[in-house]
């Protein structure tokens, strides 16, 4: 599983190094070589294993799309997602237009987020994590009764 924080920078050309942790997750757990697809969300790009990703397409396929979040979603997520494969040195190429929405230009910080993992630009990540600050404390009643 993705887990851990990773601060990285995004080369020139738009090419990131996935940290070897993560690397090591998709070669053991995944097909490594079919690589990842890249989203935008929440302010940050999320990377998916294809076969998560095909698991998070086969929920939606599920979902009504009469229902106006279902669109939304399917319009604004789904249409954002490219792939990135990775090279032989474990880089990917982000897109200028994916970095752009999230305003990522060369310092980022990658967030294991257990089958997938997040790519925040390092400004963003500090803006969200000093106004989340006290969320695990404002949190906690909530946790508990989801049972963790």
């Amino acid at each position: 599983m993705f887990r851990g924080r990773y601060f990285h920078t995004v080369d020139p050309k738009g090419r990131l190094s996935i940290p070897s942790k993560f690397r090591e997750v998709l070669a053991n757990r995944y097909d490594d070589t079919n690589g990842l697809i890249v989203a935008n969300f929440d302010h940050c790009l999320v990377a998916y294993p294809e076969e998560e990703w095909a698991r998070l397409e086969e929920k939606l396929v599920q979902l009504p799309s009469t229902q106006l979040e279902v669109r939304a979603l399917r319009r604004l997520f789904f249409s954002s997602g490219v792939d990135c494969p990775p090279d032989k040195q474990g880089r990917i190429l982000l897109p200028l237009e994916s970095r752009r929405s999230v305003g990522i230009t060369k310092n980022v910080l990658l967030a294991g987020a257990v089958n997938y993992f997040e790519i925040w630009s390092r400004e963003r990540w500090d803006e969200y994590s000093a106004s989340n600050a006290n969320f695990f404390e404002t949190m906690s009643d909530k946790l508990a009764n989801l049972g963790i």
